[in-house]
């Protein structure tokens, strides 16, 4: 490396650890649980289903992006958890004011109440985080 290249901004430092740890999870959980109900039951909930592979495949971009650090990660970072808050709220309202949408629960029905409300407070926790590091007293 040499002296004009700079090291990318860690966002991983203090709370960010444990960001992207809750991250993780939940791709896991998200992406193993729509792949399983794709493959074998698709028919039943197609828009569930897919909502729940798009939810792990965002968790998954972020976790990324937590991890490699820099400026335009923690950009891309914040544009996800603002996409990912967005898609809780549409998801976790249409499914209480219409339930029969949805023959199964997604990833992000009633809020996130399958994963512990999660998947709200965790794109809320990740902005804050991300802000908070964009300024420095972050990471």
């Amino acid at each position: 490396m040499t002296a004009v290249e700079e090291k990318p901004a860690r966002l991983i430092s203090g709370p960010g650890v444990l960001l992207v740890w809750l991250y993780g999870v939940m791709v896991v959980g998200a992406v193993s649980r729509s792949a399983y109900q794709i493959a074998t039951d698709f028919q039943r909930a197609p828009l569930a289903y897919s909502l729940s592979a798009v939810a792990g495949v965002v968790y998954g971009f972020i976790t990324y992006a937590l991890v490699r650090g820099g400026e335009s990660a923690r950009r891309a970072a914040l544009v996800c958890c603002a996409v990912e808050l967005t898609g809780v709220l549409i998801v976790g309202t249409w499914t209480l004011v219409e339930p029969s949408a949805f023959p199964d629960s997604t990833v992000w029905s009633d809020y996130g109440m399958g994963y512990l409300f999660i998947p709200v407070l965790l794109p809320l926790s990740a902005l804050y985080w991300l802000r908070r590091a964009r300024d420095g007293r972050g990471a």
